[in-house]
């Protein structure tokens, strides 16, 4: 299982950071792949396995093991489960002691009990005598009739995983029960049940290896030990972070998503709400939300307390309150409330906008589903332009989807930023900014003026529109990449001496570029 022996199974996905320097710029914006820039290369290296990958490691490993220890296939699979499927482990142990890794892991040599030599033996279970070719044994030599054995392994599949490493029913032993007596003694779905638990027990003894957590895959994901990057997307179409199994949420680390998921699940901002559009009552303290015009108002059965809405006085003793009181009694009060209402009204910002880019990108997985499945042969139809030439299209829409996931974390890294920090937040809220227009211009072009050609026949201008489309998700992607790397450096890059803002398009620029990187035209100085 040891991640040395499979890295050329890994799949490789790269993505290009490039050092901005003018001579590596050919003048329009392209850089010279033939340039001495410096090239930063991150890696996402993992490979999605299924069950039958999962179980021909398994055999691997124990072909390896029972060939190099010299002991069975049955032995072999009871070390290796022993080990968590740890061969390097196994290997180091055995061979520095035997007899110890042996008794630890339940593995005998040799029977410890004997039978006399009877036709007939009783069971230690059930009382019953039975001939000996129906009370099978484990290595201990320990004999059972089939029955209760049935019901003994059958029991121990029911409570768990644990059934692997079942050992056998007489107490003092502690002999490991077999595959094969597991394979020769159950029923059918007792079989499948401990099959996947064993296969089950490769991928959760893995260190590099998890289950993907979509939604009824049985699909497994193994991580390079050298990645860089955590997110990955298993054959199922679910993109994941492997390290916490949240949904995929670069550049956000996983520290801010926890908090995050949690805040959204807690219960205080239905206090905070609370807080911030009641009062409570003067003598019951029941917080009370005001529904109609007047401020007399009545508290609930059985307070029945009369006050003004405004000042919490008794309504019986209160002709006005329109004089100012400046002796602070309701002060605290207020300021409590408007602090929570501050809090509540700066929570609902961020989350409303994480919510609205979770759902937009739901939306355009199903926009792109319907477009590869029922638009494009008729688009291609129509337009009298190959499906090969369409390509365009779909790159847009795994762009959107790509930047909305993007997006959505990013309100939630604007959330957690201390407001104190007033020049990353500034930095951070005008690439967020970028980035978001750029998107929005993108999605609607995909989502709205393609209608026009989905719904015509053959009409002029889709040139035009392509050159259009491409270009925006070239942009957006640009945009993006400015974001990512922004938050992945931590928003270190705050010094305003090292960027300059495009007067044309508004794009943040480096320093050293002459030229605006997004559209091309020469940087103005102002004099």
């Amino acid at each position: 299982m040891d991640s040395e022996d499979n890295m050329d199974d890994f799949s490789y996905e790269y993505e290009y950071e490039y050092d901005d320097d003018d001579d590596d710029d050919d003048g329009n914006g392209v850089y010279n792949e033939d340039s001495n820039e410096t090239t930063t290369i991150h890696r996402k290296k993992y490979i999605v396995l299924n069950k039958d990958d999962i179980q021909q490691r398994q055999e691997d490993d124990i072909t390896k093991i029972s060939s190099l220890l010299s002991i069975t296939r049955v032995s072999a699979t009871i070390l290796l489960l022993h080990y968590k499927w740890s061969v390097n482990k196994l290997q180091d142990d055995w061979f520095a002691d035997e007899e110890k890794v042996r008794t630890a892991a339940g593995l005998f040599e040799k029977p410890i009990v004997h039978y006399q030599s009877s036709n007939k033996v009783t069971c230690a279970i059930c009382f019953e005598e039975y001939t000996r070719s129906r009370m099978p044994a484990a290595g201990c030599g320990h004999l059972f009739c089939v029955s209760c054995w049935n019901s003994y392994i059958s029991t121990s599949i029911k409570d768990g995983s644990g059934c692997l490493m079942l050992r056998c029913p007489d107490p003092p032993c502690g002999a490991t029960v077999g595959e094969d007596m597991i394979n020769r003694l159950v029923s059918e779905d007792g079989k499948e049940k401990y099959s996947r638990y064993f296969i089950g027990s490769y991928v959760e003894g893995n260190q590099t290896m998890k289950w993907c957590p979509g939604a009824g895959c049985g699909y497994a994901v193994e991580l390079a030990v050298d990645t860089e990057s955590y997110d990955v997307s298993c054959n199922c179409t679910f993109s994941f972070c492997w390290n916490c199994t949240e949904d995929a949420h670069r550049p956000v680390d996983c520290s801010t998503v926890s908090k995050w998921t949690l805040k959204n699940k807690d219960e205080s901002e239905n206090v905070n709400w609370i807080l911030a559009n009641s009062k409570a009552c003067p003598k019951c303290k029941r917080p009370i939300q005001k529904n109609q015009g007047c401020s007399h108002m009545t508290c609930r059965y059985p307070c029945k307390f009369q006050f003004c809405w405004l000042c919490l006085s008794d309504w019986s003793n209160h002709p006005t309150c329109n004089r100012y009181d400046g002796t602070g009694k309701n002060k605290e009060i207020e300021r409590k409330r408007k602090m929570a209402k501050k809090l509540l009204d700066r929570y609902s910002h961020y989350y409303e906008r994480w919510a609205a880019n979770h759902s937009s990108r739901k939306k355009a997985i199903v926009d792109l589903n319907i477009m590869q499945t029922e638009h494009m042969e008729n688009l291609s139809n129509k337009q009298c332009t190959p499906e090969t030439q369409l390509t365009f299209i779909t790159d847009a829409w795994l762009q959107i989807i790509e930047c909305r996931r993007v997006l959505k974390w990013t309100y939630a890294y604007g959330y957690y930023l201390p407001e104190d920090e007033d020049v990353k937040r500034q930095l951070f809220e005008f690439l967020q900014g970028q980035a978001e227009s750029g998107l929005e211009r993108l999605h609607e072009c995909a989502e709205k003026d393609l209608q026009v050609y989905l719904n015509a026949e053959h009409i002029k201008g889709f040139d035009a529109f392509r050159i259009k489309l491409a270009g925006l998700t070239r942009v957006t992607k640009d945009y993006f990449e400015n974001l990512v790397q922004a938050l992945e450096n931590g928003l270190s890059d705050v010094d305003t001496d090292r960027w300059w803002s495009c007067t044309h398009c508004t794009y943040f620029n480096q320093m050293s570029a002459a030229d605006c990187k997004m559209c091309i035209l020469p940087r103005i100085i102002p004099q």
